[in-house]
């Protein structure tokens, strides 16, 4: 089938910019930053997608896998579809209001009782799918033909540092607290350069009409220019009528409660208010003659617990945040400005890090509101709060208490089971049945510690205690099975509908786009499919201990997938620099890297100083992805068709995607032995066994020379543009 035939320019591409290298690297940093935007801006806008956003990251995996094979057919419509597609998904998730129920008695959704207005709707996760999957694709038009341009190995480098550059900005916009208009402005930009470095069109300037109308909508649409963008949410603020009020202390509006992605989370309380307030004030009323001269409290939000805590004559209060934008809001907002007072210390960090890093002793720890109804990152099915919530944790925070110390956790648990399992938990970290008292179904406040211990069993001086309801007790949430709201390991009947979904419409697209590109299905790589399902199951894992290590903030998961790319373009130098001709020791090594790091365990890591804890983690965490790479670039640099390889191995990253959620069923650690038996089986596939050859791939001589293995395997006219 022939291409489609390119579009007349009506402005000549820019030299600098129109070179392969540098319009490589423009499309990899966009393509990272478009799928970064995409993983924040839906689920802030779609409720309940914020729950499966790693949904949108396997989406974005299958949308480029697909750009890169239509690419082949029509190289130079670049990104002209692109922005019309963006229009057409900004109205549907901005003015549609999509919204997703899921319900179910085995697996708690922070946020769902509370939502009033959210729609009965089965199908907005297909239709986010696919709505990602096509933007993504037409996105990725250009990839496949500019990685064919150049020797494998050099375009793969060109990739990864566009991919850094796109993490890098999208990373720097949350730090400063941008909204989307500025990240779609940024987008706008992208695409400019773009066109001009392959030539305007008519077109491509329909385009950026319809990019400048994305841009608006965003600026416009609903409370935009109230709301807030943390590095985790978009953050609204509400008065007590229910009318949303700015978050700017210059505008003189009174915020009484906050919604996080348009989900109510919490209160603005005056220390009189929070007194009134039963889950508050309910340890005060355990032990009313009590005074708790040093208190930590965990998920100090906006400053209600603190506010109490001062009321209450505390000598020092420790605010722990994890979102920098409501430490700032509690700051500038609270009605008592309690964040100001001399005997508070806010601290913007991880509450189990924090712990860590602690020596201090306190008479009462608090673990407030903190669930935080977002995952840490678009891999690993991690909630900000989950290492807070282990029986690990629990011990940490059991011994940063005094001798008459008390620790003291609640929440709208919304579930009997829920209190069942935490009251398990704490008995078993504490060596006592914690007191609880159920304020209503699922509502609940259970303390803990010496205090509580010397009641030896009996009532505490003042109010009463609750019995925990019945029932077979709960799975434990631990370190490396971090789910405190499963209720056992499973896979809930809605992820395995929705994988299922993917799975299908994956193969179904994928046959569409060979079939429209008259793209042999020999073509597709057994090889670097698998190397993407293992690859994908190793980050997770690797990403996974280093938040058990060092906290769950954006900062660590940014600086974490950094040193995934750095160790991708380590391991490309080494293969350029050193020629390895035999892949069995690079295996070996994998094999070896992998099994020292599940004989490991990552708790084991958990010393100080922190300098040593970060290099025995990333020596233990990421060797195996140094020689999961090194594999990669090995087989790469010999490939004879870059972009079918690249495409092979995303869509291979997105089958792992929905293997990852095994990990609910076994836990993190066991990832690493499916990981090792993936590596296997491609290495096996590497062999060239007759029915599981590559040989579609592979340049006629598969002896290379140091010279041609060196400058990445390229062969004259097998990797030239289509």
């Amino acid at each position: 089938m022939r291409p489609l035939p390119a579009p007349r320019e009506h402005l000549r591409p820019v030299p600098f910019l129109a070179g392969p290298t540098i319009r490589l690297l423009l499309t990899s940093s966009s393509l990272l930053f478009v799928e970064l935007l995409l993983i924040r801006w839906i689920p802030a806008n779609v409720r309940y997608i914020g729950f499966f956003s790693n949904f949108v990251l396997m989406a974005s995996f299958l949308g480029i896998g697909i750009g890169i094979l239509l690419g082949r057919r029509a190289p130079r419509l670049v990104l002209s579809p692109f922005a019309p597609l963006l229009l057409a998904m900004t109205f549907l998730v901005l003015e549609a209001q999509l919204n997703i129920r899921v319900s179910g008695d085995t697996e708690i959704f922070f946020g769902i009782a509370e939502s009033t207005s959210a729609d009965v709707n089965f199908v907005v996760l297909p239709a986010t799918i696919a709505l990602v999957t096509v933007l993504l694709a037409s996105l990725a038009l250009p990839l496949g033909p500019l990685l064919r341009s150049m020797p494998p190995l050099r375009a793969y480098a060109v990739d990864i540092a566009g991919s850094m550059l796109g993490i890098a900005g999208f990373a720097f916009l949350s730090f400063v607290g941008s909204s989307p208009t500025t990240w779609f402005a940024v987008v706008g930009v992208l695409l400019r350069l773009l066109a001009l470095g392959s030539g305007v069109t008519p077109w491509s300037a329909f385009g950026g009409i319809a990019m400048v109308l994305v841009i608006f909508s965003n600026a416009t649409t609903g409370g935009a220019d109230k709301d807030v963008w943390s590095p985790y949410y978009r953050i609204s603020g509400w008065d007590r009528s229910g009318a949303q009020v700015s978050l700017d202390p210059r505008a003189g509006q009174q915020p009484w409660a906050l919604s996080v992605d348009g989900i109510p989370h919490q209160e603005i309380l005056s220390a009189a208010e929070a007194a009134a307030s039963p889950l508050h004030r309910q340890i005060y009323a355990w032990f009313p003659e009590r005074r708790y001269d040093r208190v930590l409290v965990v998920g100090a939000g906006s400053g209600s617990d603190t506010a109490l805590a001062l009321a209450r004559e505390a000598g020092h209060v420790d605010a722990v945040e994890i979102d920098p934008a409501l430490a700032r809001i509690g700051r500038e907002l609270h009605p008592e400005d309690v964040y100001s007072e001399p005997r508070v210390r806010v601290t913007v960090n991880d509450g189990r890090a924090f712990l860590r890093g602690s020596t201090e002793r306190y008479d009462l720890i608090v673990f407030a509101l903190t669930d935080s109804l977002t995952l840490v990152s678009s891999t690993g099915s991690i909630r900000l709060e989950s290492f807070i919530f282990t029986e690990e944790a629990m011990a940490l925070a059991r011994d940063h208490l005094g001798p008459d110390g008390i620790f003291v956790m609640y929440n709208y648990y919304r579930e009997p089971w829920l209190v069942t399992k935490l009251d398990g938990m704490l008995t078993d970290t504490f060596g006592h049945r914690p007191l609880v008292r159920i304020l209503n179904s699922g509502t609940a406040v259970l303390a803990g510690g010496p205090a509580v211990a010397a009641l030896a069993g009996g009532q505490p001086p003042a109010d009463r205690v609750d019995p925990v309801p019945d029932g077979v007790r709960p799975q434990p949430a631990t370190d490396d099975w971090p789910f405190p709201y499963l209720r056992t390991p499973g896979i809930a009947p809605y992820y395995l509908a929705a994988l299922a979904f993917l799975l299908l419409f994956a193969g179904l697209a994928v046959i569409g786009a060979a079939r429209v590109t008259a793209t042999p299905l020999r073509l597709f790589s057994p090889h670097f499919f698998v190397l993407g399902v293992a690859f994908l199951l190793l980050e997770t894992k690797s990403l996974v201990s280093f938040s058990l290590l060092f906290g769950t903030t954006w900062l660590v998961n940014a600086m974490a997938f950094f040193a995934i790319l750095t160790s991708v373009l380590l391991a490309i130098f080494v293969n350029a620099r050193f020629r390895p001709r035999n892949p069995v020791p690079l295996y070996l090594a994998l094999i070896g890297s992998i099994g020292v790091a599940y004989l490991v365990p990552a708790d084991a890591l958990l010393i100080d100083p922190p300098e040593l804890r970060y290099a025995l983690a990333a020596g233990i965490a990421f060797a195996p992805v140094f020689f999961a790479n090194l594999v990669f670039t090995w087989s790469f640099k010999a490939t004879a068709a870059a972009d079918m390889a690249f495409a092979s191995n995303l869509l291979g990253a997105m089958v792992g995607g929905a293997l990852e959620y095994v990990a609910l069923l076994t836990g993190f650690r066991q990832l690493l032995l499916i990981v090792a038996l993936l590596y296997l089986v491609a290495f096996a596939l590497s062999r060239r066994w007759r029915f599981l050859s590559d040989r579609a791939l592979v340049p006629p001589s598969a002896d290379l020379s140091p010279r041609t293995a060196a400058e990445g395997g390229s062969i004259p006219g097998a990797a030239g543009r289509p």
